[in-house]
């Protein structure tokens, strides 16, 4: 069986630049990491690589540095990955993401199962998953909290609606995004890391995707932007008060009353 997974590296802090012209994070030279749901959906996609025997290739779109988080998922059990990496694919929305990743896609062996994670820690969209499996007009579910057998051609699963749990069997090949209680993803392992020390890295730019439209792709191919982008603002101010409770507390309540009417 082949399954691929879809992975993103996303900034590990708040502290990240913004180009302001055009809406987006400047990701090139920050300090990142594997995005934390697309962990559970590697793991999802290993586990049943051991158990039905296959392959695992994880995809991913973005700056070289990107290549880093690809190799990482070589020492959490994946076998291949590749990276789009091109200023053609710069400034991407979710449609011209989804779009890439999916074309990318058509020119990798055909997939039984392709994961994605829920949703990414830096755009919190949840659209790029469902986006890949509409184009490649795939049946998807998500949301999977849990993943059953494989057999007949379905995979039976069970799927977070937020309200119940949704049980499902969907035919194969199809598009999961999956969420953090599926699974425990495994600490990287140091004999894998030794293994695949030197294993390349397949970088693909866009001419590599053979028939796809480039108008579809980066900044001029999103039909929405960004109208602005901004970290969460910090505390700017801390105070340290001393003294018995009924002073404390007296002090607070004077510190609410003006609070209240600022």
């Amino acid at each position: 069986m082949h399954f691929i997974v879809c992975i993103k590296q996303v900034p590990e802090g708040t502290e990240v630049e913004i180009d302001e012209e055009k809406g987006i994070l400047k990701r090139e030279g920050v300090d990142s990491k594997l995005n934390v749901y697309d962990a559970y959906a590697l793991e999802a996609a290993v586990v049943l690589k051991e158990t039905y025997g296959g392959t695992v290739t994880v995809l991913s779109m973005g700056p070289m540095q990107a290549s880093e988080v690809i190799r990482e998922a070589y020492t959490l059990g994946a076998d291949d990955g590749y990276l789009l990496s091109d200023r053609k694919f710069a400034g991407a929305d979710t449609l011209a993401t989804s779009y890439a990743l999916s074309e990318a896609i058509r020119h990798l062996p055909p997939a039984d199962v392709i994961f994605c994670g829920m949703q990414t820690t830096d755009g919190d969209t949840a659209q790029v998953g469902p986006g890949i499996a509409e184009l490649l007009e795939l049946p998807h579910a998500s949301y999977v909290s849990k993943i059953g057998a494989i057999r007949d051609g379905h995979i039976e699963l069970e799927a977070d609606m937020g309200d119940g749990i949704e049980e499902l069997q969907i035919e194969l090949p199809c598009l999961l995004t999956i969420t953090k209680d599926l699974n425990q993803p495994r600490l990287p392992s140091y004999k894998l890391k030794k293994v695949t020390e030197g294993k390349e890295v397949h970088v693909w730019d866009s001419k590599r995707l053979a028939g796809a439209n480039l108008e579809y792709l980066g900044l001029d191919g999103s039909p929405t932007q960004v109208e602005r982008i901004f970290p969460p603002p910090k505390a700017q101010t801390k105070e340290l008060w001393e003294g018995n409770p009924q002073e404390l507390s007296q002090r607070f309540y004077a510190k609410l009353k003006e609070l209240k009417h600022l």
